[in-house]
């Protein structure tokens, strides 16, 4: 599969989903769907644990995978942005992580199969959805205590372990490490994956995108986006890309330098354009899509998609405005050594 996927690459533009999250939101599930059979006696509220649903309601979730493929899509990601035990203690329900992983990849796999049964010449693929927890391990949450963290790293790499297990014993096809604002998060979740796959002895593509919090064109740790780039370029990877916190708009310079200086495929899928006053987005379908035409037109572009605000609609959109155009070519860079200046004298 990952070969043919490969081969795709080298041919087209390969189109991603949209998110699952906002969609879920719309479909106004009441605390009692959230729960279940199985968590109907639990202890805490559990409406807005959307990775819970991959458990509790798969159908709703298929659904929306449903509706990406029909628009497109080629690659889908599972319901698990936040299926990570640190991020799931908020719920009470970390126990649960490898569950949820596991029955999200279930229900992706599913609908990724179904339709790549009606169009075999046009396979769908799986991506194991992991998220960057709610918890950093470049920053403090104490004002006063600078030097405080909330959690370590071999904590934050067994989380990632866990969850990463569930999706590949699910079934998935690739990781996407994603909405990355902490480097050194993703670097505990790539140590974690790598330690997974020597003690199983499987391997599969990984996948990292980024985001880019605020016009300064830096990650919430306060890296560039080439020194993002820097930090995770010794591990083997699939892509690197941008998603979230940006529109299309915003985000063309950073696309545009990555796709400069990284020798591995480019993804890019941002937010429906910035949110408004009430944290909705406005962006409609045609404009998203233009604005990735002409990423595409540059040569910026191999994978690409929709965050925040997106629908199956935007997608569509997406997809036929990028049909036919040729995918970025992998660069040829030569190492070189990079120099990491301190701010202090």
């Amino acid at each position: 599969m990952i070969k043919r996927l490969i081969e795709e690459l080298n041919k087209r533009i390969v189109i991603l989903d949209g998110p699952r999250g906002t969609m879920l939101q719309k479909r106004g599930l009441s605390e009692e769907d959230y729960r279940g059979e199985k968590f109907r006696e639990h202890g805490s509220n559990l409406k807005g644990n959307h990775d819970i649903l991959s458990i509790t309601k798969p159908d709703v979730v298929e659904e929306i995978f449903n509706e990406y493929l029909n628009a497109g899509s080629d690659i889908i990601g599972t319901n698990t942005f936040n299926a990570n035990p640190i991020s799931q203690s908020d719920y009470g329900t970390e126990a649960y992580a490898y569950e949820m992983n596991y029955a999200a990849a279930k229900v992706a796999r599913k609908a990724a199969d179904k339709f790549t049964k009606l169009t075999p010449n046009k396979p769908r693929y799986v991506a194991g959805a992991i998220g960057p927890t709610n918890k950093t391990l470049s920053l403090s949450p104490k004002v006063s205590d600078p030097g405080f963290r909330a959690v370590t790293f071999d904590f934050v790499k067994d989380a990632y372990i866990e969850q990463a297990r569930g999706l590949m014993d699910g079934g998935v096809d690739i990781l996407l490490i994603e909405t990355v604002f902490d480097t050194l998060n993703c670097k505990a979740a790539l140590f974690g994956i790598l330690e997974l796959f020597e003690k199983t002895g499987k391997e599969l593509p990984i996948m990292v995108s980024g985001t880019i919090v605020d016009m300064s064109g830096r990650t919430l740790s306060g890296q560039t986006i080439e020194a993002f780039w820097n930090s995770i370029s010794h591990v083997k990877l699939l892509s690197v890309g941008v998603n979230c916190s940006l529109g299309a708009k915003e985000m063309r310079p950073y696309i545009e330098e990555l796709s400069e200086k990284a020798n591995v495929y480019i993804s890019c899928y941002p937010n429906a354009g910035l949110p408004n006053a009430f944290g909705g987005y406005d962006e409609m379908p045609e404009e998203t899509a233009g604005y990735l035409y002409d990423f595409a037109k540059s040569g910026f572009l191999n994978l690409v998609g929709g965050c925040c605000g997106t629908t199956p609609e935007h997608v569509k959109h997406i997809a036929k405005i990028v049909e036919g155009i040729p995918p970025r070519k992998i660069p040829e860079i030569k190492p070189y050594p990079v120099m990491f200046r301190s701010n202090k004298i």
